[in-house]
Order: C-alpha cells, then sequence, then structure tokens
C-alpha cells in the first residue's frame, strides 16, 4: 500500500513550559489510538516543540485504509417473505439500511437455520479524509488545566492559534482549526527570523526551521543545553574538570528552560562573593524559580559566585546579554540577604505565636496547636525507638516555626531548609536544627528519609498527626483526590520504620496521636483501627513498585503484626520462601490443612494445639508430629529475634514428612478420637507457618 509522510505544525503564542512535555506526549499517545481505531497503517510517530509550535510527524502513513469485506446478518428466511413469497416489512427495512435492493441480499444456510445476509467490498477511506477528524479530537482531548479563548472567537485552546501547517506528502492537507485554514507557511525565531517562512517540503522542514534558527526538535534542544552549560563552564574557568568545577544541572529546570528556547545559547553570569554567605539553598532558589539559572560548585559542593544561563538567541554583543542577567539578578539576591538577615533577628520560639495565624485545617485548628501536638508526639516516638525524647520533642515544637519567616514566605520551598539554618543560628544543638529540617523527608518517591533518629521521630509524628486528624473529621482520600497528600504521608511512615530498622508498634503510636487531639475534639471510636489498616494497606503499592506479590502481601497481612519494619521482614522471608523447590507442595499442603480445619470445629491459628502421640496409628504420623515438635524448637528463637527467612528454611524440611503423611493416613477417620487427634496434629503444623504469614495465601 502506497505511504506518505504528514506534519503538522500548529503556531501558537509562548506556550506555558512546563505544560509542553505533557502536550507533546498526549498528542502522540492521542493520535497512536485513533490511528489505530481508524485503521491507518503508519512507521513511526514523532511529536516536537518548541516555545511558538506544537509539531506532529507521521513517517510512512498509508494513503487509505485497507478494504474491508462487510457482513451483515438480516431476517430469518421465515421471517424474509410473506406466504405468497412476497419480501416482509423486515427485510425491505433490511435492505434500505444496508443501502440495496432486495434483489442484492443472499440467503445464508446453516445448520443453525437460514438468515439472509448482505455481502459487500466496503473500500477504505482516504487518509486525507480521516486526519482532520483524528487531529481535532486529539486536540480537544489534550490535558488542558485552563484554557484560553481569544479574539471574538468561542473557541478555547491553551495558547492562541496564529498558523497552521499542514502537508501531506508534500501536498497543503485541506485542514481548519479554530477559524485557521492549513498552508504550508510557519514563521521562524521571533528575533533573527521575524518573517514567513515557506516549508518547501516535510524532508526540508527541520533543516529550513534551523537556518531561521528554531531547533523543534525538543530532545535535540535538550541536549544542546546540557553539552553547552558543560562546554561553557570548562571555557570560562580554566581546568575545570581538573579542579571539580561543575554546573548543577536540576533535570526539571533543564526541561523548563529547553521548552522556553527556539535557539540556547548557554553563558556564565557572575555575582558578588559577599552573597555567598547566604545559605546556598536561599540563592539556589532565586536563581532557579526566578531566573532559570543553573548554579556552579566546586569540588567540595560549595557554591561558587557564578551562574550558567540559557539566551534564547544568538547575540552579536554578547557581553551586554552577560551584564543584563548580572543585572537582573543582583536585586534578587539583595532580596534574599536581605530576608536571611532579618529572619535572624528573631529565634525560632519567638515566631510560634505567629503560627496561631496559620490555620493546618478548619476543623483541626492552627499550625500552632499541631506544633504543640508534635511537641508531645515527638517525644513519645523517640522513646519507643530509643531516641533523645528531649530533642525530639523540642524539635517538634519548633518544626514549623520557619513558615513564618520572610525567606520561606518568599520561597515556600524552603520551609525546613531554613529552620535548620535559623535553629543553629538559635545554638540550638546539630541534631535537633537537622530534624526541623528531615521530618519533611521523604517529599516525594525516591527521596532520602530523615538520617537521624530524632527526626525519624518528628517526622513519624508530623505524618501521623495528619492522618489521624484528617481520617477523623471525615475526609479520608477518596478515588484520585488526596489533597492532604495522605497516601504519600503513609507511605513515607513505612518507608522510614523499614529504612530505619524500627521496632514500633504502629497502631500504639496512632493511639497516642488521636490522644493528642482529644481535649478538643471527639472521633470515631474506631479511628485507631481506620488509620492502622490504611497505612498497613499502603504495603500493597509499595510492594508492586518492587515486584512482590499481592498474594505475599496478603499472606503477611492477615497475621496480627503491628510493627512496619517486622511487616516487611515477613514480606522478604516470604518472597525467599516462594523460589525454594519445597515451596510449592508445602503452600499446597497449608490450604489443604486450611480447608480441612474449616469444616471440622478447629479453626486456623498460631497457637499450638496438645497432640496425644499415644494415639498414632501408624510411621507418618510419628513422622510428622516428630518433624513439627522439631521445628518448634528450632524456629522459637528465630522467630524471637525476628529471622523469618531463616524460620521459613527451618519449615521447609517438614515437605517430606508432610507429603507422606496425606499419602497414608486418613484424617477424617471413623473414630472421633482418632479424627481429633489428627486434626490438632494438622492445626499444630500449620501454627508452625501461620506464626510467619499465611503460606496458603500463595496458592491463588
Amino acid at each position: 500500500m502506497q505511504a506518505k509522510d504528514f506534519l503538522l505544525e500548529l503556531g501558537l503564542e509562548e506556550l506555558p513550559p512546563k505544560a509542553m512535555p505533557v502536550l507533546m506526549q498526549s498528542l502522540k499517545q492521542h493520535m497512536e489510538s485513533g490511528l489505530h481505531a481508524a485503521e491507518l497503517s503508519y512507521r513511526e510517530i514523532e511529536v516536537l516543540g518548541a516555545p511558538r509550535r506544537l509539531v506532529l510527524i507521521i513517517h510512512e502513513l498509508a494513503t487509505k485504509q485497507n478494504d474491508r469485506q462487510v457482513e451483515r446478518r438480516g431476517p430469518a428466511k421465515q421471517a424474509a417473505y410473506d406466504a405468497e413469497g412476497q419480501p416482509t416489512k423486515a427485510l425491505l427495512g433490511f435492505a434500505r439500511s444496508c443501502q440495496v435492493d432486495v434483489e442484492a441480499l443472499e440467503l445464508l444456510e446453516t445448520d443453525k437455520g437460514a438468515w439472509m445476509m448482505f455481502r459487500a467490498n466496503e473500500p477504505g477511506r482516504a487518509a486525507e479524509a480521516i486526519l482532520p477528524e483524528l487531529i481535532q479530537q486529539s486536540l480537544q482531548q489534550l490535558p488542558i488545566a485552563k484554557r484560553m479563548r481569544w479574539g471574538a472567537s468561542r473557541n478555547e485552546f491553551i495558547r492562541p492559534l496564529h498558523w497552521l501547517l499542514a502537508l501531506y506528502g508534500n501536498e497543503i492537507l485541506p485542514l481548519e482549526i479554530f477559524g485557521i485554514s492549513s498552508g504550508r507557511d510557519t514563521r521562524g525565531h521571533r528575533a533573527h527570523s521575524p518573517g514567513v517562512l515557506t516549508i518547501e517540503s516535510i524532508e526540508r522542514y527541520r533543516d529550513q526551521l534551523r537556518d531561521a534558527k528554531v531547533i523543534v526538535d525538543f530532545e535535540e534542544r535538550r541536549t544542546s543545553i546540557r553539552r553547552q552549560i558543560a562546554d561553557v563552564v570548562s571555557e570560562v574557568f580554566p581546568a575545570a574538570k581538573e579542579n571539580g568545577i561543575q554546573a548543577v544541572i536540576d533535570e526539571d529546570l533543564l526541561t523548563e528552560v529547553t521548552a522556553l528556547t527556539d535557539w540556547p545559547v548557554a553563558m556564565v553570569g557572575r555575582f558578588e562573593e559577599r552573597f555567598l554567605e547566604v545559605p546556598a539553598e536561599c540563592l539556589i532558589s532565586t536563581m532557579k524559580e526566578n531566573q532559570k539559572y543553573f548554579h556552579i560548585v566546586g569540588a567540595d559542593g560549595a557554591m561558587l559566585a557564578a551562574f550558567v544561563f540559557i539566551a534564547n538567541l544568538q547575540s552579536k554583543d554578547p557581553e551586554k546579554v552577560v551584564a543584563g542577567n548580572e543585572r537582573v539578578v543582583r536585586p534578587r539576591l539583595s532580596d534574599a540577604a536581605f530576608f536571611y538577615e532579618t529572619d535572624r533577628k528573631q529565634t525560632l520560639e519567638s515566631r510560634l505565636p505567629k503560627l496561631e495565624s496559620i490555620l493546618f485545617q478548619k476543623s483541626l485548628g492552627t499550625v500552632l496547636e499541631k506544633s504543640k501536638r508534635l511537641e508531645t508526639l515527638a517525644a513519645t516516638v523517640a522513646t519507643l525507638i530509643k531516641a533523645d525524647g528531649a530533642q525530639a520533642s523540642r524539635a517538634g515544637l519548633l518544626s514549623k516555626a520557619d513558615l513564618v519567616s520572610d525567606m520561606v514566605l518568599e520561597f515556600p520551598e524552603l520551609q525546613g531548609t531554613m529552620g535548620r539554618y535559623y535553629a543553629i543560628h538559635d545554638g540550638e544543638p546539630a541534631e535537633l536544627a537537622a530534624a526541623i529540617e528531615e521530618h519533611y523527608w521523604p517529599r516525594f518517591a525516591g527521596d532520602r528519609v530523615p538520617q537521624s533518629k530524632i527526626a525519624a521521630s518528628v517526622a513519624l509524628a508530623d505524618r501521623l498527626d495528619t492522618l489521624t486528624g484528617i481520617f477523623g473529621i471525615g475526609q479520608a482520600p477518596t478515588g484520585t483526590k488526596d489533597p492532604f497528600a495522605l497516601r504519600r504521608a503513609a507511605l513515607g511512615v513505612l518507608r522510614i520504620c523499614i529504612e530505619h530498622s524500627l521496632d514500633l508498634d504502629l497502631y500504639e503510636v496512632i493511639g497516642a496521636a488521636i490522644s493528642g487531639y482529644t481535649e478538643t475534639r471527639s472521633f470515631d471510636p474506631e479511628l485507631q483501627t481506620i488509620v492502622f489498616d490504611y497505612v498497613f494497606d499502603r504495603f500493597r503499592n509499595l510492594y508492586e513498585e518492587q515486584g512482590i506479590s499481592s498474594a505475599a502481601f496478603l499472606a503477611v497481612r492477615k497475621r496480627p503484626v503491628r510493627s512496619p519494619f517486622e511487616f516487611h521482614q515477613r514480606i522478604l522471608a516470604v518472597e525467599a520462601f516462594r523460589s525454594m523447590p519445597e515451596a510449592e507442595a508445602l503452600i499446597a499442603a497449608n490450604k489443604r490443612v486450611s480447608n480441612i480445619l474449616a469444616k471440622s470445629d478447629l479453626q486456623d491459628s498460631a497457637e499450638p494445639g496438645s497432640v496425644d502421640d499415644r494415639l498414632f496409628q501408624n510411621n507418618e504420623e510419628r513422622a510428622l508430629y516428630d518433624g513439627v515438635v522439631a521445628c518448634e524448637d528450632t524456629t522459637r528463637p528465630l522467630l524471637i529475634s525476628g529471622h523469618f527467612a531463616e524460620a521459613l528454611k527451618e519449615l521447609a524440611q517438614l515437605k517430606t514428612v508432610t507429603d507422606k503423611f496425606f499419602d497414608e493416613v486418613m484424617v477424617m477417620a471413623e473414630d472421633p478420637a482418632l479424627r481429633d487427634n489428627r486434626l490438632m496434629l494438622l492445626r499444630r503444623l500449620r501454627a508452625l507457618f501461620l506464626n510467619i504469614a499465611d503460606i496458603a495465601e500463595l496458592s491463588s
């Protein structure tokens, strides 16, 4: 089948830089789905993007759909004709719906009866007819948070559309979007090539734009910027590699700058050394958020008084461009220095009353109330995990005080970080100061957890206070809505407990968190269980990301485990057990035992039952009993010390005697004494595994 390349360019006003990658990916996905549904074949779809354009290129797109053989079954033969052999209304209606005469219909005879049948060869539609429909549908489905209107039109899109380029096989594809008709004209760089640019062919499209100082390929620009940053640093700082001098490339900032530039040119600017007395995080925030600059560090990681910026033009006088950027950033840095100097005139503790003006949640009070709850709860957690309770308590009290500092009011992302600096300035212990910053960790998936146990105490207290409070007022997450980030908070609790190997009774701590609210608020009596279950159920998501099956999660979840770290150790043990050669048979045996016990008066239990060895009638009973007793002795110290994987290795030795028992012994004997004794033996066998997990769940 014939195929041609297709090019679509939407010429827009400057796109929001953070939206561009999402729009590109979404446009590609919707067009792929549309072409698949339309049965139009193609080799590859590319989506490109620059500040003023969104571009779609479909390589080797078929010129038409394949012809299709259409078959429709109509009424049964007896319902198609009357007694005189004339067509009935049912048959006439069927023929009309097929747009043919009755004579064009065929009779289909099968073993199950005869029906009227319409058969036809439906020619495939041309790509030129299908593409406009697919493009309109794809544009309507783009994830645009806030749409704009322009002029007198009622059209809405992410930005006003000014031109439309659409070529199919180098010929214009007739198309109209938002009142703009397609052609072969585009625009180059605003400064370097402001006029109209006529595209000769799809093959020449990128080169013509490049000549007009537009690199239309997003990834090409991104790669170029990364390379230019390294090159310009090496150029400005002699022996930069040898001295460990480099620009720190934040990937999100790199993506944003890529979306802001048509023709990126990296340059280096400088600022006064005096600004380095301000914490580096403050300087980085103001340069990154306001100016989109990349900071430069030395071999020791310390910030240098220089930065890389990306100009969107090739200047004939680059010194002026550098000077202009240095002039613009100076007031920003001066503001940061002023905020820092002003903030240090007050201690964190003296700021606490101002937290009364910040609402934590309208039904749960102010941030000051929360800080006082954290003061108590962090000390409780610290005592349980053998950390310094006094330092944890004070860190909890001061943890939110920097929210009312000038620096954090200007740069909210510095919350906690500035608290650490100000705490050190106030003379607080270094570990306490670090806890003020680290109690926000992990901020996102993959982020590090708090480094010290004091910080972990405050971090756990903060998250559990939020979880219990929000659940307590009935604002639990629903569907994809989670305005208070409770899922992230719960995952943070689990990660902190696991990565710090904390032997912490989470149910107990949740109870302590609830007690912090009891003087002012009344909650559901079941709240402690509700929050506990919610946090532990997040393990499922955590393990799915690690490739651990939901069956393993359920096997451990059915046991009364209240420590996240212990739960995790059991999960690892179960996963290791599943890879053993004995696992399949023992899983099946546990399932069988569970079913047998469920039908008797005995229920699953981790408590060993009493077995009378005088009632044994064969060697297989004796062998299983001896194996169970031996494993009870060998696994007991392993369970106490939390070595669950080693315990399951010991239990794997029961495979042979268990198999022989089921081969040779009738459990449900007619003699009630024999039957009950054998059931008790099986319960005791099952109890060994239930001490770790319900491995019968692994059978599904």
